[in-house]
């Protein structure tokens, strides 16, 4: 999933909790400051949507190299898993 910097982080997050319940976890990447920002909303957006099920989730961020019009350019990408959450 790529996330811009004029993404909507209630949207992204949407999205994130969709693809978290049905595969467990999603990959997304983001380019540039306010795309990064943006993504972060979303993650922690996402984590309130699916505790109300139990959930939980766990993200690794990462630098990936992309190749973009002929150009090299670094995103962030966040691995983002589910888990349940143990009786509280």
């Amino acid at each position: 999933m790529r996330v811009s910097g004029s993404s909507r982080p209630n949207s992204v997050a949407g999205a994130i909790a969709a693809l978290l319940r049905s595969e467990g976890e999603v990959e997304i990447q983001a380019i540039g400051p306010l795309a990064v920002n943006q993504a972060v909303k979303a993650i922690a957006i996402a984590r309130s949507y699916i505790s109300e099920e139990g959930l939980d989730l766990v993200t690794q961020p990462s630098f990936v190299k992309l190749e973009l019009q002929n150009e090299e350019r670094t995103a962030v990408r966040f691995t983002v898993h589910s888990m349940q959450v143990q009786g509280e």
